[in-house]
């Protein structure tokens, strides 16, 4: 199988992009963003793209691989409608867009988040962004798509959120997640059973197209 990663540069991205290299059914990873990742493996090709607004400078080059992995996400914080809809929404159906039109027998999954409004009409601004994105890459047509809703995730693998406010929770509130995980076991994930769910449910498909923790939890099994 061979699969594209984004966003490899901040935590999520870079702990699937870790599970995909590790894994012995992906014979190839293409890492694409903005700048290079640093990092260098026999499975690894990277594709260092400035505008997320449009692909199809780049189609050739999306060609031939089975999964699309869209890791890459900005936070809401401090930031207006407009300019949040652009890096949330714009370049996610930009990707969707194209990988599909040179792989439309694939498999292209969205990392969500927990609390996304699939009715795109609620009072929280990030969560109509994102169930607008969801939806509109639910429905191009892919073999499979899927949206992933993790909640809290706990990076392993040595990886560092680059969100400098999740450092801070992480430092500061690690014992908080951990008991989380002890009272609501199905809510928290890891970066490598979030890796893990991505691989296995691009090879076996999952009857719902909304994954929670809990199918996350099931499917790195």
């Amino acid at each position: 199988m061979k699969v594209i990663v984004t966003g490899a540069s901040g935590m999520v991205g870079k702990g699937v992009l870790l599970e995909c290299l590790d894994h012995k059914d992906i014979t190839e990873v293409l890492s694409i963003g903005r700048k290079s990742i640093g990092l260098e493996h026999t499975k690894l090709k990277e594709l260092i793209h400035k505008d997320f607004s449009e692909f199809d400078s780049v189609l050739e080059q999306l060609s031939g691989y089975d999964a699309c992995y869209h890791c890459m996400g900005v936070s809401a914080a401090s930031m207006k409608e407009e300019q949040y809809k652009i890096m949330t929404y714009d370049y996610s159906i930009a990707l969707a867009k194209s990988f599909h039109s040179v792989n439309p027998i694939s498999t292209f999954i969205y990392v969500s988040g927990q609390g996304t409004d699939s009715s795109e009409k609620g009072r929280s601004m990030w969560a109509r962004v994102k169930g607008k994105t969801e939806n509109d890459i639910l429905n191009l047509g892919f073999k499979q798509a899927f949206a992933f809703r993790p909640g809290a995730i706990i990076p392993l693998r040595g990886i560092k959120p680059s969100s400098k406010v999740y450092r801070v929770m992480i430092n500061n509130l690690g014992w908080f997640i951990k008991l989380l995980k002890k009272l609501w076991p199905n809510s928290v994930v890891n970066t490598t059973q979030l890796g893990l769910a991505m691989i296995n449910i691009s090879k076996k498909g999952h009857p719902h197209n909304i994954i929670n923790p809990k199918d996350m939890l099931e499917l790195a099994e």
